[in-house]
């Protein structure tokens, strides 16, 4: 408990949002947006935190992007098995960042917790040996939970368009992370991208303990 959270942008966060970030043990942030998301914080960062930027899209592979970024299915778990097939070693930088993090928790995060923060915890989940339906679930969280950040910000709830869209598809979120993980040879496929044995274990005893 505690070792990693996902969570959506934290530079919205007050002094006591830090403070609360700090209390809960955390001391390492990893960012997964790219570059032109990326904006000041709202209250200054605490000094306590070691902050590493690592974006996940690898947004400038247009041939990729130019099928994945047209419509709705970026904000499902469609794109997660295309992802890692094309761009293991973004995941695997990332892994091998929380493996090797300094003492105290990780948060990773994007700018909603979904996409990108969905895929990194599916596949902590899955390293750790989490069941694959339980990590359905806990994506199925982030339904329950962003829209209140919606509402704050004025934007519109994309669950609705999302839901219909995989249901246009014939499948649910969970249904493509269960699939995903019954065919997917992760740590092979993590292996591919540069994830060492040593920085697995690593990974896997500060998940475990």
């Amino acid at each position: 408990m505690g070792a990693v959270v996902r969570a959506d942008a934290l530079d919205r966060l007050t002094a006591a949002g830090w403070e609360a970030l700090l209390a809960h043990g955390v001391r390492t942030v990893i960012d997964l947006r790219n570059d032109d998301e990326r904006e000041g914080d709202a209250a200054p960062r605490p000094a306590e935190l070691t902050t590493l930027e690592l974006p996940l899209d690898a947004s400038d592979d247009r041939e990729f992007w130019d099928v994945w970024e047209t419509g709705p299915q970026f904000g499902t778990p469609l794109y997660y098995g295309p992802h890692l097939e094309r761009f293991p070693e973004r995941s695997a930088r990332v892994l091998a960042a929380i493996a090797g993090a300094g003492a105290g928790g990780v948060a990773f995060h994007c700018a909603g917790g979904r996409d990108r923060s969905g895929q990194i915890a599916l596949l902590l989940l899955a390293l750790a040996g989490v069941p694959p339906e339980a990590i359905a679930a806990d994506y199925a969280l982030t339904a329950e939970r962003l829209p209140a950040r919606y509402a704050a910000h004025g934007e519109e709830d994309q669950g609705p368009l999302l839901r219909g869209y995989l249901e246009e598809q014939g499948t649910t979120a969970e249904a493509v992370i269960v699939g995903l993980l019954a065919q997917l040879d992760l740590e092979a496929t993590l292996a591919a991208g540069g994830l060492t044995s040593a920085e697995l274990a690593a990974l896997r005893a500060r998940l475990c303990g």
